[in-house]
């Protein structure tokens, strides 16, 4: 009976960590059919194996953890949320099949890594933090004129620059920038004067200022 509820309670974590958290913050279809397949495919190999016997089936879903995740994350290139998504998946399968000593000790470890999803991957955490591949039409070999441009351009705190190529013959330059933004951003040096300090262009304030010049030359004696 246990052992029933131990899968029903890995397919209720593995739905929520699917539908409630990953496909409404991500949106990307594929891995959601990755991710319900790879944990219920973990949770039906892992929980036969177990029946074998307790210490061989452990390391057989162990080994199976372990194999599945090197031809998963060969198979296509992962962002990093992505790769902890398919890790939980996969752990809640093992949980939900393997005997790790309790009934509640699986439920609570279950809990604790959709909480530990939930929290860590909300887009209210380190929002501000931002990553970009960016390729600049102008060739800048200096490091430190190469920050100010890019904080110039973003309005942001730049944290870290890799250049990954500088093309002096077509002016460009590649870099992979973090930087954090501001809420009012950074105002760069030398840049567009502001509105009180830039030439009236208007022709009607201007033809004002012309008529009432005239005036006061004809009011000369």
């Amino acid at each position: 009976m246990s052992r029933l509820v131990l899968f029903l309670s890995d397919i209720a974590a593995v739905s929520l960590l699917v539908f409630g958290l990953y496909f409404p913050r991500h949106r990307r279809r594929d891995l959601v059919v990755a991710y319900l397949g790879v944990n219920v495919g973990v949770l039906a190999v892992a929980s036969s194996l177990s029946g074998s016997g307790g210490g061989a089936g452990m390391g057989v879903g162990l080994g199976l953890f372990g194999v599945l995740s090197i031809i998963r994350l060969r198979s296509t290139e992962l962002d990093q949320h992505e790769v902890a998504y398919y890790f939980s998946a996969l752990a809640l399968g093992l949980l939900g099949a393997l005997d790790t000593g309790g009934f509640w000790r699986s439920i609570g470890l279950m809990a604790l890594v959709l909480l530990v999803l939930a929290v860590g991957d909300h887009p209210r955490v380190l929002r501000s933090y931002r990553h970009q591949i960016m390729v600049l039409d102008e060739a800048l070999p200096d490091h430190t004129a190469l920050v100010v441009h890019l904080e110039q351009i973003l309005g942001a705190r730049v944290h870290s620059v890799i250049v990954q190529r500088v093309d002096q013959v077509n002016d460009t330059t590649v870099v992979d920038v973090r930087y954090r933004t501001l809420p009012g951003g950074i105002r760069a040096k030398g840049g567009a004067p502001s509105a009180s300090d830039a030439p009236d262009t208007d022709p009607t304030s201007a033809g004002a200022r012309g008529g009432a010049g005239a005036e006061a030359v004809a009011a000369r004696p």
